[in-house]
């Protein structure tokens, strides 16, 4: 049965995770992940979600706030042999609901081209499709997506 556990980025389940997901988009990413690096400091994140299965830390991400009334979600991340379980959608459901208690009305992320698992979740979850914001605008390997809550 897997477990939410609302924390902060000091967590260290939640640290784990993330050092797994920078060297997987490395590998992804290659040259072009040296870009992302200074985006991705998670010292600057607030609320994290790290999900457990018993004691295994099987899931994370996190959200930060990116303008008045919206929130970006972040370092979003299942190990490759957890995934296809519902993990990712546990973890973004739990970051949406926490949004709408702290009064947040829409969310806002960012993902890769390379990355259609992510792609994929994130349309199933309601979020639409929108103009590259911010650091993104002129990334080609870019996509954004945003969802009213």
């Amino acid at each position: 049965m897997l477990a939410v556990l609302r924390t902060d980025t000091t967590n260290e389940d939640f640290k784990k995770l993330v050092s797994h997901l920078d060297a997987e988009l490395k590998a992804l990413d290659g040259e072009d992940h040296s870009f992302y690096a200074p985006l991705n400091n998670i010292s600057l994140l607030k609320y994290a979600v790290v999900v457990y299965d018993g004691d295994e830390a099987v899931g994370c991400g996190a959200v930060k706030e990116f303008e008045t009334g919206t929130m970006e979600v972040k370092r979003m991340y299942v190990p490759p042999a957890k995934r296809n379980r519902g993990i990712a959608s546990r973890v973004l459901m739990e970051l949406e609901n926490w949004c709408r208690e702290l009064h947040f009305k829409r969310c806002v992320l960012e993902t890769g081209k390379r990355q259609p698992d992510a792609i994929a979740l994130y349309t199933k979850s309601g979020y639409t499709s929108i103009p590259n914001f911010g650091p993104y605008a002129m990334d080609e390997n870019s996509v954004c997506f945003e969802k009213n809550l």
